[in-house]
């Protein structure tokens, strides 16, 4: 049989916390809407229990005594925790459901053509996804996974890596035919190159591959995602540069195709995270054990 946890009252723990924050038992007072005798109560109930002094009183000033400046980070980070596992369970109190943001690309050309494998899976899961390439506060909102692209080293969160990007040129079959078509690389410099926002290099890169001086891009196009940048690409603007698994199915229907065969790895790559030593409902265990799962057979 577990023990019994000893604990000192919540309402204690409140009040030496705000009272040590503030340096000041009139402050604290004010904070929590009750009387500064009530706080003076509360502390004195939480010494008793303890067994030592936490504040030094002098004249009207408070201050904190060695024991409790050590006490004091531990209690902030445990009423933090408190605070956050409430917060969430009100915001979300289905423990079926599983908010996810995931990046844009990701989402709509892995994740989506996927999801009924998931559903046959987990029938009683229910996934509420949310497409963006911001980071997530994870302690100050509803999300409980993202999936994020980038180098894997954030703090604060646990990490699941999940596969490498590798860029390909791609375009449209349009772009291929006709005189003016794509023959041979050098043929690149003569159409629209369509990059993401900020990456203008990886065309550099790709040229420098293929053997193709250019001394400078001047038919380029930029976009803010890599979803667009296809779009763009589908629709014969120019050619993009994608990760084939992320355009599989614009392969198979004839939309896309890649005219040089020819890839640039990226020390980037996309992770599946969650706040740090946060306990996984079962949702969250079976999207995760699912996602890693789903990765294997690709590389399989």
């Amino acid at each position: 049989m577990a023990a019994i946890r000893r604990l000192p009252p919540l309402n204690a723990l409140r009040s030496f916390e705000s009272a040590a924050r503030l340096q000041s038992f009139n402050a604290a007072a004010e904070e929590l809407c009750v009387t500064p005798s009530a706080i003076s109560h509360q502390i004195k109930s939480l010494e008793e229990f303890l067994g030592v002094k936490l504040f030094r009183r002098e004249r009207r000033q408070v201050s904190l005594t060695v024991a409790g400046e050590r006490y004091l980070p531990s209690i902030q980070l445990a009423l933090d925790e408190v605070e956050s596992a409430t917060r969430r369970l009100m915001t979300s109190p289905n423990l079926s459901a599983v908010n996810i943001s995931v990046a844009p690309a990701f989402l709509t050309r892995w994740l989506v053509p996927r999801i009924t494998r998931f559903q046959a899976l987990y029938p009683d899961v229910e996934l509420r996804f949310s497409a963006t390439t911001g980071y997530v506060d994870f302690e100050h909102s509803d999300t409980d996974m993202a999936v994020y692209y980038g180098e894997g080293n954030w703090r604060g969160v646990d990490i699941h890596f999940l596969r490498n990007l590798a860029s390909t040129p791609v375009c449209s079959p349009a772009l291929m035919e006709g005189e003016a078509g794509l023959k041979e690389p050098k043929d690149l410099l003569n159409k629209t190159l369509i990059h993401v926002s900020g990456r203008r290099q990886e065309w550099q890169q790709i040229l420098q591959q293929l053997g193709v001086r250019a001394t400078g891009l001047n038919r380029t196009m930029s976009f803010s995602s890599t979803a667009l940048a296809v779009s763009a690409a589908i629709e014969g603007i120019g050619l993009a540069l994608a990760d084939r698994a992320l355009i599989q199915r614009e392969l198979e229907a004839g939309q896309l195709v890649i005219p040089f065969d020819i890839t640039l790895d990226k020390p980037k790559a996309f992770y599946l995270v969650y706040q740090e030593k946060r306990q996984l409902t079962y949702a969250m265990q079976a999207f995760r054990d699912w996602m890693l799962q789903e990765m294997q057979q690709d590389l399989m």
